[in-house]
């Protein structure tokens, strides 16, 4: 019976992980985000239609500067989230399995969603 070297350290800021792995890893990062911070979504849903006055606490609350940013984030994070989804049912089918399509899908899914990010973020800015 030969028993098999295992490795006794591994350095891993110096693996370099492939474009998809890094889709991958930021697709469960998004959905992780998206699911907590579905409570405060659901707040700021409840205060923009429940009067007139919780409406005005809801427009300062989303007119901070910190507030606008973490919006942004979740605008993000949902975007990714589609694009990367959309990717892996396409993969699901068998589409896009071949290394060099691999790695162009998971740039274009980076690229499309920062660019749709931008432009909806500037437009709700």
């Amino acid at each position: 019976m030969t028993v098999k070297k295992r490795p006794k350290h591994l350095d891993l800021p110096k693996i370099r992980l492939p474009m998809p792995g890094f889709v991958s890893i930021l697709h469960r990062i998004s959905g992780a985000g998206m699911f907590l911070f579905l409570p405060v979504l659901l707040y700021l849903l409840q205060l923009s239609l429940g009067s007139p006055e919780s409406f005005e606490d809801f427009r300062a609350i989303v007119a901070h500067p910190l507030s606008k940013l973490v919006l942004l984030g979740l605008l993000w994070a949902l975007l990714h989230h589609l694009c990367a989804g959309i990717r892996f049912l396409a993969l699901d089918l068998h589409l896009g399995i071949g290394l060099k399509q691999a790695r162009h899908s998971s740039a274009a899914v980076l690229v499309v969603s920062l660019a749709l990010t931008l432009i909806l973020g500037v437009k709700l800015w």
